[in-house]
């Protein structure tokens, strides 16, 4: 049973209005990413998975092309795909570190690597690829808000061409992440955030 009471999506159509949400405001002043090394079980029910695969779907996708996929790692299949990864890393000169960086996908009882694919046409690429980021960002800002501990991240399997054909990845796909999710055995720790006054300019046009 999902954790939380989420609105069915809108038909299509349907006017969507804009409104204020506080509670929204709250909850994105403190988020913070969990450790994946902390990720325990319980993980995210299939029910409670389908919401949020839903939910990170409702992202910017100039064109309505959907330019990326979900990958669910879990259970044995999750076990016998760090084991495959372990293989490959194995006879490489940084082997041993390689297999080391595993710990942070082996942790997480459940992983959804998030697959992004680029169609040829008008759309740029590049926008492609940014709506399969927003999707990997919504997901971990839906499922914090469920209650459960979230990371984003890459490592070297996200890049490494046998690790991405042990994914299934077709010719042009890359993983824009993979975002583990379970339950944060210990509350994350604030980190320094950047001073966005440092960040931020109005365009005053040529001078």
């Amino acid at each position: 049973m999902a954790r939380a009471s989420v609105p069915d999506a809108p038909q299509f159509g349907e006017p969507v209005p804009i409104e204020a949400s506080p509670q929204t405001l709250a909850f994105l002043a403190r988020r913070r990413s969990a450790a994946a090394l902390t990720l325990t079980a319980p993980a995210p029910s299939d029910e409670d998975l389908a919401v949020l695969l839903r939910l990170a779907t409702r992202v910017p996708d100039h064109g309505k092309l959907a330019p990326w996929r979900f990958v669910i790692l879990r259970d044995e299949a999750k076990r016998r795909f760090t084991e495959a990864l372990e293989r490959i890393a194995r006879p490489r000169p940084d082997g041993a570190k390689l297999i080391a960086k595993l710990s942070k996908i082996k942790a997480p009882p459940l992983t959804v690597a998030v697959i992004s694919r680029a169609t040829a046409g008008d759309i740029p690429e590049w926008e492609q690829r940014l709506s399969a980021g927003a999707v990997c960002m919504t997901l971990v800002i839906a499922a914090g808000a469920m209650g459960f501990g979230a990371n984003w991240i890459t490592d070297w399997y996200a890049y490494d061409p046998e690790a991405n054909a042990l994914l299934g990845l077709a010719e042009g796909e890359r993983v824009a992440g993979f975002v583990h999710l379970g339950a944060a055995a210990e509350a994350p720790l604030e980190r320094v955030r950047p001073d966005v006054a440092t960040l931020a300019a109005d365009w005053r046009g040529e001078e």
